[in-house]
């Protein structure tokens, strides 16, 4: 075989593990590295396309709501036989039926839902929304990183500690927004992939030339490249098994979310995890208790409750928190959907959480509550949760590096 066609075939397969350029710069390993000790981490879920806040969790206890979706909301809780409705939380706040997975995390205190919360940008573009949350600058686009890779820029970092080559971890194809900058991180479809796509006489092949420094793909980083490799390998992740009964759903996110455990189970040093899911761009044929929108929410809350099920009582030291780039609009339009809104909703997951309580303040859905008359309004700044997050789980202490000119007015309280 031709050596460039080798290289961009052997490539293709590495390439996607998404290593990022620092990753490969800075990271040395050795065979003996140290399983690293148990610690915080934090998983960020994102939901693009825009997730209908108001059928995630929807307040069945005011009539506004029903008024303003005669055809995709969800009906209130009910014991008839045979009926589907919300899942009632508190008595005014309902999630949709398909998440019922989650509600044994809010009978446990594991679950806090924030509603009315968002960007303060006015945007409706997912493009710029996306952006604007995981730089965590909104209205601002030329932030050079996101606001986790700030984190690990800033956080928790000695010239004595064991470097963690797998501190920060994407299960997306590419480095997100969220992860880039300065500080190194890896991208990965799965566990599985990133190990199985490594092996065999073309891998073997392909370290001896980057070895030999004549390969011409990525200078001077092979060795690095393939130590990690080995490192994850050990883990045996194609023996993996899920514990305490969890099953996975077999969609791409609940098998990212399935890598995700196997990574903190496995001792590699992960502090920030990271999944995204799409589909949530709901213009035409939304559904309500059933429909598009309810089988999206199924693999989601499916995914996340086993997830939190094979983590046990390592959910102590886990916290997950979900976000949207924004709503959608609170009155439905011709076409069964609903357009692009303004606030939306997350939900806070974990051991430390302050569950069992809808967190932030409400601000109604009457014609003169809704932002610009149209959409539900922004009584929480996103940022509130990510600054409550990185200093009450992470132990941040420069928190305006992190998100810089934002203070938040007041602790949300949704951990303790």
């Amino acid at each position: 075989m031709p050596r460039r066609v080798f290289l961009k075939d052997s490539a293709l397969a590495l390439v996607t593990l998404g290593l990022s350029p620092s990753f490969l710069r800075r990271t040395t390993l050795a065979m003996d590295l140290p399983l690293a000790a148990r610690g915080k981490v934090l998983i960020c879920l994102f939901q693009r396309g825009a997730a209908d806040a108001l059928n995630v969790v929807l307040p069945f206890g005011e009539r506004e709501y029903y008024a303003l979706r005669p055809s995709i909301a969800v009906a209130p809780p009910t014991r008839a036989a045979g009926s589907v409705g919300a899942i009632d939380l508190d008595g005014f706040f309902g999630l949709h039926p398909a998440l019922a997975p989650l509600k044994p995390l809010w009978d446990s205190g594991l679950l806090a839902p924030v509603h009315a919360v968002g960007s303060p940008s006015a945007t409706r573009s997912h493009f710029d929304a996306q952006d604007y949350m995981e730089s965590a600058t909104p209205d601002h686009k030329g932030t050079p990183d996101g606001w986790l890779n700030r984190y690990l820029a800033t956080s928790g970092t000695c010239e004595q500690c064991t470097p963690a080559p797998f501190r920060a971890v994407a299960m997306t194809p590419q480095t997100p927004r969220i992860l880039q900058g300065s500080a190194p991180s890896v991208a990965m479809n799965s566990v599985a992939e990133f190990t199985v796509r490594s092996g065999g006489t073309q891998a073997a092949q392909l370290e001896a030339l980057y070895r030999t420094g004549s390969a011409d793909l990525i200078h001077g980083t092979g060795t690095e490249m393939f130590e990690a490799v080995k490192l994850l390998r050990a883990a045996n992740p194609q023996r993996y098994q899920p514990e305490h009964g969890a099953v996975y759903p077999a969609s791409q996110f609940g098998q990212r979310l399935l890598s995700i455990a196997q990574l903190i189970k496995s001792g590699v040093g992960l502090e920030v995890a990271f999944a995204d899911v799409g589909g949530w761009d709901t213009h035409v044929n939304q559904g309500g208790a059933t429909g598009q929108l309810a089988q999206r929410l199924g693999d989601f809350g499916a995914a996340i409750a086993a997830l939190v099920t094979d983590l046990g009582d390592r959910m102590e030291d886990v916290v997950i928190v979900t976000m949207s780039e924004f709503g959608r609009m609170a009155q439905q339009n011709g076409n069964g959907g609903t357009d692009h809104g303004h606030a939306g909703a997350m939900f806070v997951i974990g051991g430390r959480v302050n569950g069992r309580r809808v967190h932030g303040q409400w601000p109604g859905l009457a014609r003169e509550q809704l932002y610009e008359g149209r959409d539900l309004a922004l009584t929480t700044d996103f940022r509130t949760v990510f600054t409550e997050v990185a200093t009450k789980h992470l132990g941040a202490t420069k928190a305006d590096t992190l998100f810089p000119g934002f203070a938040p007015n007041a602790t949300l309280g949704v951990l303790g």
